[in-house]
């Protein structure tokens, strides 16, 4: 454990020493990831396929606000559905805008929420995200995740579903933006997704902001269980295709993440909690101090041998 903690004492100093240049790397990186994974999923305008183009992006990214990811990545998406078909962009330009606008109300600061989702989903635990997010973020992070699973899904219908667009005529047209529409707004599994997330992450939240001890671990318990339960609750009542084994699978998985988490972010020592009361002319206060976890970092020493002296000697 002592080992554990002077690691986790290391990576902080070596962070803050280094802060400007690491926030660079890990935006470069971030939009680097998510513009792969959209064209990977995507990609039906070679352009924006070209190697140097997605590069260029991604530098672009690294020097500019982090909310600009979430713009390159929006633009992405709409010039490959743009290639598939322009109806498909329209809508789902549509949906960005309106999302855009509550993201930007609610939670502009949850970058990561908003792009991580995604890669999450494709990596088969989006459950990462709102026990993170309850456990760094506030409730209102709810509608970066919500906005992450939109994405989500957009990606994954379109990436299914694209021999089926690109038809000519009014007509089919109409009935394109019709069968979009379905698809995705009416799609159950990602309404249960949204809502499911939604309660996750304000259960968790609660929970880490009490005053119990090792609140966090319970936070992220309860969390895995009402994240469970709130998906198979909602794939009954809604009749949605969702995989239970997937999800508790996933759930465990996400949950050990989180102690990994909780561990750098919020290691406290309650063998060492004081409790303090005192008051002034208007109010009693109840104080309950609980120490963090520390560890000083052994100071390494290099002594200097003076060769000549010693062969003086």
């Amino acid at each position: 454990m002592t080992s554990l903690l002077e690691l986790k004492q290391y990576i902080k100093k070596f962070y803050i020493k280094n802060e400007t240049y690491i926030t660079y790397i890990w935006k470069f990186l971030l939009a680097l990831v998510s513009i792969l994974m959209i064209n990977g999923k995507l990609g039906y305008m070679n352009s924006l396929n070209n190697f140097a183009i997605v590069m260029m992006a991604a530098l672009l990214c690294a020097i500019l606000p982090a909310n600009f990811i979430v713009f390159i990545s929006a633009v992405f998406i709409l010039g490959h559905l743009y290639a598939l078909a322009p109806e498909c962009a329209m809508i789902v330009a549509i949906i960005f805008v309106l999302m855009f606008l509550l993201y930007f109300r609610f939670s502009p600061k949850d970058t990561l929420a908003v792009l991580l989702t995604p890669v999450f989903y494709f990596l088969h635990i989006p459950f990462v995200m709102p026990l993170a997010m309850g456990l760094l973020g506030t409730p209102a992070s709810a509608v970066s995740v919500a906005f992450g699973v939109v994405i989500s899904f957009v990606i994954s219908y379109f990436s299914s579903n694209a021999a089926t667009f690109g038809s000519d005529g009014v007509e089919e047209a109409a009935n394109e933006f019709h069968t979009i529409l379905a698809g995705i707004i009416g799609n159950k599994t990602m309404i249960v997704m949204i809502v499911a997330f939604a309660i996750t992450v304000v259960i968790v939240y609660m929970i880490r902001r009490s005053s119990v001890d090792n609140s966090w671990k319970i936070a992220i318990a309860c969390g895995a269980i009402s994240l469970i339960i709130c998906i198979l609750i909602g794939s009954l009542v809604c009749d949605a295709e969702i995989s239970i084994i997937g999800v508790i699978f996933g759930t465990i998985i996400s949950a050990l993440l989180m102690l990994v988490v909780e561990f750098f972010s919020f290691s406290l020592d309650y063998s060492r909690t004081e409790k303090v009361q005192f008051e002034d002319d208007e109010y009693y206060y109840y104080v309950k101090a609980v120490p963090k976890v520390t560890v000083s970092t052994p100071e390494r020493k290099v002594k200097k041998i003076n060769r000549a002296r010693e062969q003086h000697r």
